[in-house]
């Protein structure tokens, strides 16, 4: 990279901010460039990182990948709305502790940021975080590694003047106007392992020698604004095959994949169990003292002893509590699901309680209305009655 294009600030830094960089970060890295590889895309790589700013330590707990939008005048930016609700769903999220914004992380070559990572580390410095860091990963770092150095650096952003070189002179011409550049400087940096971190790490790294081995793919992961010239060394029924699974296809068949690896390894381990238990078998039968032969260990045949007291649920040497004890579950599922029914129809009963004095209100308060006319008219049915011969008929008949 030209001298004159560089970022990369002449002056070490001396704002004295210091970063603690915790493994869940490394992970989500790895993993976002990995699909991005594999899947053999060719658009920048971009995330963002959250963390929390303690006085001058600045810690980068967690990262997630965005998308881009390309301006018409070439330039990268992120999308406003969606990564303005996305930061707000990892804020409910991470209240405790509050994580917010603290910078963001892409692909660069060693010699560091140039000038197609601006567009987004201003949008960052204006809208989010006015001392946002940039986190710079060297994928050309991971090939032929020597060392234990990871291959990124974080690097924090100050204004300086268009030369560097002249940026501590004081000499200045009256009138002009100084022009002020965004430059990079470099920040030191370490790994911050919480007790749930180091347990995932861990874990990680015992599965890592189960977990499938693929044929290298040349990483598409180069700064944001370079082309990559030059094909991959494939053959032409690789490239056909590859053009044949989609996305969905891939990642299935990974898992698939992961999930017969972890298949055989549990084979393996009940294999080399069984073996273990046989040949003491033998060797107490024969009473051998073949120095070759594995020897009685209680404590080995006391991890076999729990380990298989944790697999009875799924062959239960007595069926009938087995039976017994579904059965129970079984009718406490039933039973709460009664009750529920039973609830509803008495909400329905009461209801109909309502429905029903309601009506009967109703009715009692148009008889009401009505009695008084109907004994006048009874009263009246009567006196006339008597009024006439019995041979009569009423005048209401």
């Amino acid at each position: 990279m030209d001298p004159a294009q560089s970022l990369i600030s002449q002056k070490s830094s001396d704002s004295g901010l210091h970063i603690q960089l915790h493994p869940l970060v490394l992970l989500t890295i790895s993993d976002h460039i990995t699909r991005h590889a594999a899947r053999q895309q060719r658009d920048p790589i971009i995330g963002a990182l959250l963390g929390q700013q303690n006085g001058r330590e600045i810690t980068l707990e967690h990262a997630f990948e965005c998308p881009i939008t390309t301006e018409s005048d070439g330039k990268v930016l992120l999308p406003a709305s969606w990564f303005e609700e996305r930061v707000k769903q990892f804020k409910d999220v991470h209240k405790d502790p509050l994580l917010d914004i603290v910078g963001w992380w892409s692909t660069a070559p060693p010699s560091g940021p140039d000038a197609a990572h601006l567009p987004i580390h201003q949008q960052l410095l204006q809208d989010y975080n006015e001392s946002a860091v940039f986190l710079a990963f060297h994928p050309s770092q991971l090939q032929n590694r020597q060392g234990a150095k990871l291959p990124l650096t974080v690097y924090e952003s100050v204004l300086e003047g268009e030369n560097a070189a002249d940026a501590g002179k004081d000499m200045q011409i009256d009138g002009e106007e100084k022009r002020m550049n965004i430059r990079f400087r470099e920040l030191p940096c370490s790994v911050e392992t919480g007790e749930a971190e180091m347990i995932g790490v861990d874990t990680i790294a015992k599965g890592s020698g189960t977990a499938t081995r693929t044929e290298a793919i040349t990483p598409g992961t180069a700064a944001i604004g370079s082309k990559q010239s030059g094909d991959n060394n494939n053959t032409d029924g690789e490239q056909s095959s590859q053009a044949v699974l989609s996305q969905e296809e891939e990642e299935l068949i990974a898992n698939l994949n992961t999930r017969l690896n972890a298949i055989r390894t549990l084979e393996s381990r009940i294999s080399l169990i069984k073996s273990y238990v046989s040949s003491i078998s033998a060797t107490e039968s024969s009473d051998s003292k073949d120095p070759f032969l594995p020897q009685l260990s209680h404590t080995i045949l006391r991890n076999i002893n729990s380990l298989i007291s944790h697999l009875s649920i799924l062959s239960p040497h007595e069926q009938s509590a087995f039976n017994s004890e579904v059965l129970s579950q079984s009718n406490d599922v039933l039973l709460v699901s009664l009750l529920g029914q039973i609830g509803q129809n008495v909400k329905s009963m009461r209801e109909l309680g309502r429905k029903s004095h309601i009506i009967q209100s109703a009715r009692h308060a148009n008889n009401t209305r009505r009695g008084p006319a109907l004994a006048e008219r009874r009263m009246d049915d009567e006196l006339y009655a008597h009024a006439m011969p019995p041979t009569g008929e009423s005048a209401y008949s």
